[in-house]
């Protein structure tokens, strides 16, 4: 076994692994274990760690590199810190987004630091997050299933907390779930096969765990789409816990998913890949072959939660989101998370839903070009109630915000023209 990048074996160091949502973080960093890499994920961010962050930063950076950044200079802080022992993932991207310059910044400290020795995994979203060595393929279908398994769980999460009636009951069953896949995930003597049918077996526990939980499903909450910035809107740190105060005001949350972006990244590869005239080429077949055995693994990994499910089906294509964003955003001449967040706004008003927050980074262009946007969507679409969040480190009235988002979510749930469709569970209130 020998994964490695710039000649050097990630064998015998440590990996950390960012923390965007703690479930996701976590079965990542469990897909790294499986072909024998110690990935742990890093401390969780605080007042203390943005502080480290700012003494290299001017200001201007996006707020999820001040944390990422913060959480790596803590490891390093740690007197246990080997630096030849170490190694950080920081995936990057091409075009117009500030997350590609994350690992260049980080790799810039730690030389200046005379850190050289730490390694930096900066895997490509253009290239499929391949770039990683000879055991890519079992970690590639191992990361997938991570996004994949991670997407339920939050989405469990999401569906039932609001609803509960013993406090941190919930929380309680996805902290417990997310071990369960994880002891799963990370298991090195398993095939391949069997792996994914003991994580399938796992899956049925979970929707049992969850359907257990003592709760009031009361079908005239709003229920509130959430697109934005992924690493923002998934991090509760990043976001000032946002979901949960939506959920404290009376609202259940469905969150955009990371799968999304994969399917997106997929799709963007493949249609870069027509554009050069290389619709026959071998990459083109790769990609399309991947993108099969994807569709398949998420297509068992949700079927043990059809049921609970019904009425929160994700698309069963991306194309389904970039359609929508076409007469505002189209794919064809706009990237990134905007065509997503537009596309998703509209996919979560079809689905029912009473309302749209996008969360973001301050002064994320996507975040800003999409609330320029909005406006035409909710006017041509209901007249939904849209509003935008940004975050850095400052406090702002959010309680105040989202309590009045909400009333105007429950005045859109009275008079609106598509009803959600319930899962069976759900106490209807004609």
């Amino acid at each position: 076994m020998n994964i490695a990048t710039k000649n050097r074996s990630l064998i015998g160091r440590t990996l950390y692994v960012p923390r965007m949502s703690i479930d996701g973080a976590s079965a990542f960093a469990a897909a790294f274990r499986a072909v024998g890499i110690d990935a742990r994920l890093v401390p969780p961010a605080d007042q203390y760690t943005n502080n480290l962050a700012r003494q290299y930063t001017i200001g201007e950076e996006c707020y999820p590199q001040i944390i990422t950044l913060g959480s790596f200079l803590k490891i390093i802080e740690q007197d246990s810190f080997d630096p030849q022992k170490t190694a950080f993932i920081m995936p990057t991207t091409g075009g117009p987004c500030r997350f590609g310059q994350y690992n260049q910044l980080l790799e810039k400290i730690l030389a200046d630091k005379g850190l050289e020795d730490v390694m930096v995994i900066s895997p490509s979203s253009n290239s499929g997050y391949e770039d990683i060595g000879d055991k890519a393929d079992n970690l590639f279908r191992f990361g997938w299933w991570a996004v994949v398994c991670s997407d339920i769980l939050r989405k469990l999460l999401h569906q039932t907390r609001p609803y509960e009636i013993n406090v941190g009951e919930t929380d309680q069953i996805h902290q417990q779930s997310t071990d369960l896949i994880c002891a799963v995930m990370e298991n090195q003597d398993q095939a391949m096969a069997r792996k994914r049918n003991e994580l399938i077996e796992a899956l049925e526990s979970i929707a049992a765990r969850f359907a257990d939980v003592t709760a009031d499903y009361d079908s005239r909450k709003p229920l509130i789409g959430v697109v934005g910035e992924i690493y923002c809107r998934l991090d509760g740190f990043s976001n000032a816990e946002l979901i949960r105060r939506v959920e404290k005001f009376g609202g259940e949350v469905w969150l955009a998913s990371v799968a999304e972006w994969v399917w997106y990244s997929n799709f963007y590869q493949q249609n870069e890949l027509r554009l050069k005239g290389e619709t026959l080429s071998i990459e083109m077949l790769g990609t399309v072959i991947r993108s099969r055995f994807q569709q398949y693994d998420e297509h068992k990994f949700f079927a043990p939660l059809r049921q609970r499910f019904k009425g929160y089906e994700e698309p069963k294509k991306i194309n389904t989101i970039l359609e929508h964003a076409r007469p505002y955003l189209p794919y064809s001449g706009v990237i990134g998370e905007m065509v997503l967040n537009v596309g998703g706004a509209i996919f979560l008003h079809q689905k029912g839903a009473d309302g749209i927050i996008d969360i973001s980074p301050f002064t994320c262009m996507n975040g800003i070009v999409s609330e320029a946007v909005y406006p035409a969507v909710s006017a041509d679409y209901d007249k939904i109630p849209i509003k935008n969040f940004y975050f850095d480190e400052t406090e702002a009235e959010y309680d105040r915000d989202i309590e009045i988002f909400i009333e105007l979510a429950r005045s859109y749930q009275r008079r609106k023209q598509i009803k959600r469709i319930y899962p069976e569970h759900f106490k209807l209130h004609r």
